[in-house]
């Protein structure tokens, strides 16, 4: 689901509609505060492009956006996330 792309991890993700789309992505909020990494994102309708680096190491991909992944996929997925703090 993600692909590695001039340094940054970069996911899409797609609902049925715009309501969708914006709770996960309300959701997506909620860890990437707890986590304090957040994402570049988009939202157009139903679909949400993230990408992910890390800006104060030099804008690269770091464990901190492999473990945000994760977590993302985990919610696209349905699953509950394990994201503890």
């Amino acid at each position: 689901m993600w692909k590695e792309e001039n340094n940054q991890l970069k996911g899409s993700f797609q609902f049925s509609n715009f309501i969708e789309a914006f709770g996960f992505m309300a959701r997506v909020a909620l860890i990437a505060e707890k986590m304090n990494h957040h994402p570049n994102w988009t939202n157009v309708y139903n679909k949400v492009d993230i990408t992910l680096s890390t800006h104060d190491k030099g804008n690269v991909i770091t464990e901190k956006d492999r473990k945000l992944a994760s977590e993302i996929d985990k919610l696209y997925s349905g699953k509950k996330t394990i994201f503890k703090g």
